[in-house]
């Protein structure tokens, strides 16, 4: 395929470096004749998701679901009106959710994600995609989507190549919305995987709360903050005390329970 045809491919792209690049990239690797040929089968392009494929903002898409889905659990869980982060979603608070980093849109994405079949997430995930809208456009979400990375993926599949994406949110979310949106099959999403050990999550954060009266989660000023102390503390995010010596009463073994419970990799 010549530059001109697969600069055709782009057409919301304006000319200029970024698009040559990407047409001589592909031209190079695609041309048998080429010293920058790669074969088919080793021709791969992954992209992230969240800010590249689709918008992030006010917040992450897949937190907005969450955020849907516990005020539509709400009645199921009467502890969630006094119970942090639960409280600030159920009152529409997304600054304080959006401060709490991570770790609380991590804490409510498994609250609502777990405990229910692939087929029932599923069915609920792809009835939300079909009605919700993005606050400031008016738009389903699935068309919150940027058009010219809609384009890239095209060309490059045209061209031979498989396209992967990569996110930090739920996989089985994202997998519903990529086959829909971009035409990319489940098995080409990486992300992180919901199961059984999210409902074992749940368990410690909430055994944690009622023998602490406090919530196990650190606060971070940043992500970055965050991410270094995920590097050096493979335990999980704990608070600086152990549960034993912010209650006496406890027996230091509730300290190794609840650690494994609340264990990035427990």
């Amino acid at each position: 395929m010549t530059n001109h045809t697969i600069g055709d491919q782009l057409p919301s792209w304006n000319d200029g470096p970024p698009k040559q690049a990407i047409v001589d990239f592909v031209a190079r690797v695609s041309t048998p004749d080429s010293p920058d040929h790669v074969e088919p089968a080793e021709r791969i392009a992954v992209f992230d998701n969240d800010g590249t494929l689709w918008s992030e903002q006010p917040v992450y898409v897949q937190a907005v679901f969450a955020l849907e889905r516990i005020r539509a659990l709400a009645d199921e869980h009467p502890e969630w009106e006094t119970t942090q982060p639960f409280k600030a979603a159920l009152e529409g608070d997304l600054k304080s959710i959006v401060a709490g980093g991570e770790p609380v849109l991590l804490e409510l994405v498994m609250a609502t994600h777990a405990g229910m079949t692939t087929s029932e997430f599923s069915t609920i995930v792809k009835n939300w995609l079909g009605s919700a809208k993005h606050p400031a456009t008016d738009r389903l979400y699935t068309e919150m989507i940027y058009q010219p990375m809609l384009e890239l993926l095209d060309c490059l599949r045209s061209n031979g190549f498989k396209t992967f994406i990569t996110s930090g949110g739920g996989i089985e979310f994202i997998r519903i919305f990529a086959e829909e949106v971009y035409g990319i099959p489940p098995e080409q999403v990486i992300g992180k995987q919901i199961d059984g050990r999210t409902d074992i999550y749940a368990m410690g954060t909430i055994l944690f709360q009622m023998l602490v009266t406090q919530l196990p989660l650190l606060k971070f000023k940043s992500k970055k903050d965050l991410l270094k102390h995920k590097a050096l503390n493979e335990e999980g995010i704990f608070r600086e005390k152990t549960p034993s010596k912010l209650n006496p009463v406890l027996h230091e073994d509730m300290d190794k329970i609840l650690q494994k419970a609340l264990a990035y990799h427990p």
